[in-house]
């Protein structure tokens, strides 16, 4: 069972409105032999400290991923929280995606 967060009850923001960083924008810059150094240490993203984490590809290659500081979930975005600042994936920050939204709503301009 899921516990409750802050907020549960109250105005639920989109991610569009957060600070995010890619798994992929950190990683674009280092060459293969500097990966598995990086792996081995903790990132320093938006003043606290993010592990990384690996998977195995179909093709013998590797994936990184952060992991989620609040529920340890490999993650390729980190989001910022808009009020209180707080690092973690979508689902702990409870965020969605404006599209979402409005699922099945009409998209269109009253007079």
């Amino acid at each position: 069972m899921k516990t409750m967060s802050p907020n549960d009850l109250g105005k639920k923001f989109i991610v569009e409105e957060c600070q995010k960083l890619k798994i992929g924008d950190c990683l674009k810059n280092f060459k293969l032999s500097f990966k598995e150094t990086v792996l081995k240490s903790e990132l320093d993203v938006f003043k606290q400290s993010v592990e990384l984490t690996t998977t195995k590809t179909g093709f013998n290659g590797i994936r990184f991923w952060f992991k989620c500081p609040l529920c340890l979930k490999g993650i390729g975005v980190l989001f910022v929280h808009p009020l209180d600042g707080r690092i973690g994936c979508r689902e702990c920050l409870n965020l969605e995606y404006r599209k979402r939204r409005y699922k099945g709503m009409a998209e269109c301009d009253l007079l």
